[in-house]
């Protein structure tokens, strides 16, 4: 069967409203060690210039960051940079509250530089995308695959330096394409366990064929066999992969992102319920009325009113992707 194919990863960021904000820089030297409080949000930091040790919370064992290397925090965890081992660290807060010109500074000297800041999600990001990924993203900048990793870097660098004209946007928007490198490099380098769901998913050559199928076509009303048609494999084989991989069947998956989906057009206002209804596969009204309520605990009507949405009436939704 031939069908078009989506980008799930794309798609996910897209409904989570993922926005990028850089945060202000940090100089080290000599010896030094600086604690922070579980971040808000999911912190990055990358180191521009030197070395040092990283300790989270919950990982057994510092990790030594060189120059070009970068981590993902995906989950609120205190961690400390340190110059070495056996500092004892002060806090981050009183440091970066006597920041200059966008500069905080800790220690003797500029050993150590780095760039930092925070990724902010909406409400759904826990489930649809941090919960499938491990809380602690470790880049090593000097491998080829980093490549555009380390230009995004680069370019915020020039960015902060000479702030030009919309500046701000920009670093937020190269922040966004970081991001995205990260993500992939984690997923295609991801060993067993280390990602679960639907991201476990898109590493899997069986599954992820009928990833893209449902993402690109979720009005369809696909049925498993032609999802294992998809994948070129068996029905049973497509359903018992499926289940292991992503922890759930495909048409319960395609259910809850039908429901996904449903729930965004109704935050942006976008259209009847009928029309919704349509656009993300479900028959009639009152299909995607029983399945968003069981779902969510609230009906589409009521859902869309707790948030003080107003309905558009009528109109066009467009594509369901």
């Amino acid at each position: 069967m031939n069908v078009q194919r989506a980008d799930p990863l794309e798609e996910v960021l897209t409904l989570v409203g993922a926005t990028g904000h850089l945060s202000v820089g940090l100089v080290a030297g000599g010896e030094w060690a600086v604690a922070f409080e579980p971040p808000q949000g999911v912190k990055f930091n990358a180191v521009r210039r030197g070395h040092c040790l990283l300790t989270v919370d919950g990982v057994p064992e510092p990790i030594r960051l060189d120059e070009g290397d970068c981590f993902l925090l995906t989950q609120p965890r205190s961690f400390i940079l340190a110059g070495g081992p056996g500092v004892e660290p002060v806090p981050a807060h009183p440091i970066f509250v006597a920041a200059t010109d966008g500069t905080a500074r800790v220690g003797t000297g500029d050993d150590v530089v780095f760039l930092g800041g925070r990724f902010d999600f909406g409400e759904r990001a826990q489930e649809l995308l941090l919960d499938g990924l491990p809380p602690l993203i470790h880049v090593p900048g000097r491998t080829p695959e980093a490549a555009t990793v380390r230009w995004a870097l680069d370019q915020i660098d020039a960015e902060l330096r000479a702030r030009p004209l919309a500046s701000t946007l920009v670093t937020e928007h190269l922040a966004l394409v970081m991001l995205i490198h990260v993500l992939r490099l984690h997923l295609a380098a991801a060993g067993p366990g280390e990602v679960s769901g639907w991201l476990a998913g898109l590493a899997d050559p069986v599954v992820a064929p009928a990833l893209r199928a449902m993402h690109a076509r979720p009005e369809h009303a696909w049925t498993v066999a032609q999802l294992a048609e998809v994948a070129a494999v068996s029905r049973s084989t497509l359903a018992a992969r499926f289940k292991q991989v992503v922890g759930q069947g495909p048409l319960n998956y395609l259910s809850g992102w039908r429901i996904e989906l449903a729930a965004e057009r109704l935050r942006r206002g976008d259209g009847t319920v009928a029309v919704i209804a349509r656009e993300v596969g479900y028959g009639s009204e009152s299909a995607l009325s029983n399945a968003f309520k069981r779902v969510t605990g609230a009906s589409p009507r009521d859902y869309r009113r707790r948030l003080g949405v107003p309905a558009r009436s009528g109109g066009d939704l467009g594509s369901a992707t």
